[in-house]
């Protein structure tokens, strides 16, 4: 089972336990699938809290088949076309309290329009934190799992300080790996070398203006919504942040989402462009095959060119060194006068 897998199918599962959640979606790819993906497989016998302030319960789940599900409806509470409205903080947090001892799933949907409303970033950060702290403190684990767009909160909500383990799932349209592919020549791992994708991948997709230029340009599919590759399916890569794990540091890996399920990589249709040229170049013709001449040399030739010395090569030896001087030999119209010009001087 994959790593993406594992994460959708039993979040509480990991040792240890990773209580924070963040699913991360942009202008140029929505994540809203994996979240959906995520309600839908809880377990039933789990009490789960879904706070909504950007889409409306029914785009997430099906209400009337989850009674383990309670739905919160903030989309209508607007700060300044409601003349009712205040701060939803103390309302989620008698809920949360409220629920009886055991597992319990909070998802907010999303933590940077209850910043929008709440005014600033420290207030919805200060509030997150008390959240997770009521999360953590239960009897049984538990999660606290919210979606969010690249904004200045979510600089604050990836800090240590706030939770030292993290799940942290982004979504990225394939058009990045298919252009990394073919501008950087780097391929994604295992492809390609770890190290160098990381180290091109993580700086490009943090440029959103280049995410958007690749999807909603000339040649970009224009929508959020992921790479059409059959009707009513489409496709997304998937980069996965897991720090605290099993492994010391920080893990990464990218994998990807095909319709409603995660798959890998080799899997998307709209990356087989990328495999195909790269099986391509592996199995490009050596140059020196099939030709009227060897070009090639046999193990004695190999060895008698590595003893032929080099007249340039030191031996090991430290070279001889001399004390400098200065060799000139005179020219005949050279005035030259072995007697000293200023012996009469008293100098």
């Amino acid at each position: 089972m994959s790593l993406l897998s594992s994460i959708i199918s039993n979040p509480t599962g990991f040792k240890p336990h990773q209580p924070l959640i963040i699913l991360q979606s942009s202008s140029a790819q929505t994540c809203y699938p994996i979240l959906r993906n995520l309600i839908s497989n809880f377990r039933p016998t789990t009490q789960t809290l879904l706070f909504c302030f950007l889409h409306p319960p029914s785009n997430l789940t099906n209400v009337d088949e989850t009674p383990n599900i309670i739905t919160f409806d903030f989309t209508g509470r607007i700060p300044g076309y409601d003349d009712l409205w205040c701060g939803p903080q103390d309302e989620i947090l008698v809920r949360v309290n409220s629920v009886p001892p055991g597992s319990l799933n909070v998802i907010i949907d999303s933590v940077d329009t209850l910043a929008s409303d709440l005014g600033s970033a420290p207030k919805a950060y200060k509030f997150i934190r008390t959240l997770l702290g009521l999360v953590t403190t239960r009897s049984e684990p538990s999660i606290l799992a919210f979606h969010i767009q690249l904004s200045p909160l979510l600089e604050l909500l990836t800090q240590t300080s706030l939770s030292p383990t993290l799940m942290h799932l982004t979504a990225h349209p394939p058009a990045i790996i298919t252009h990394i592919a073919s501008a950087y020549f780097t391929h994604p791992p295992p492809a390609g070398p770890a190290e160098k994708f990381w180290s091109v991948f993580i700086p490009f997709s943090e440029r959103t203006h280049e995410s958007e230029r690749l999807v909603y340009g000339p040649e970009g599919n224009g929508t959020s919504a992921g790479a059409w590759v059959s009707k009513g399916t489409r496709e997304f890569v998937v980069e996965i942040l897991i720090r605290g794990g099993s492994k010391r540091g920080v893990e990464r890996s990218v994998e990807g989402w095909k319709g409603d399920v995660p798959c890998d990589l080799q899997a998307l249709d709209s990356l087989t462009s990328i495999w195909t040229r790269r099986n391509a170049e592996e199995a490009r013709p050596d140059p020196t095959q099939n030709v009227s001449f060897n070009l090639n040399l046999t193990p004695s030739q190999e060895k008698s060119r590595a003893q032929v010395p080099l007249p340039y090569a030191h031996e090991g030896g430290n070279p001889a060194t001399t004390a400098g001087a200065i060799l000139y030999d005179p020219d005949s119209a050279d005035d030259i006068d072995d007697d000293d010009p200023d012996e009469d001087l008293d100098i």
